[in-house]
């Protein structure tokens, strides 16, 4: 079994899937384009000096930036 680690440790060109989430953090848009528990995820970009970290959500196909901040909300495993 592997462990849980949140997103924002993940590296350019790492996929994880997300085991979990704490809703309550994060905003509810993240959820309704399908950022969910078993999703795979893929890091894109990651801007310096802890700026948004770009995803791309391979089960949707769909590309989106989220703040550093939101992403310690995510475990993943790879």
């Amino acid at each position: 079994m592997q462990k849980s680690f949140s997103l924002d440790l993940l590296k350019v060109g790492e996929k994880a899937v997300i085991s979990k989430l704490n809703a309550a953090e994060l905003p509810s848009k993240l959820l309704e384009i399908g950022l969910l528990p078993g999703c795979t995820v893929e890091v894109k970009h990651k801007a310096p000096f802890n700026g948004p970290i770009g995803l791309h959500i391979l089960n949707s196909n769909i590309l989106i930036a989220i703040r550093k901040s939101e992403a310690t909300y995510i475990l993943v495993e790879k």
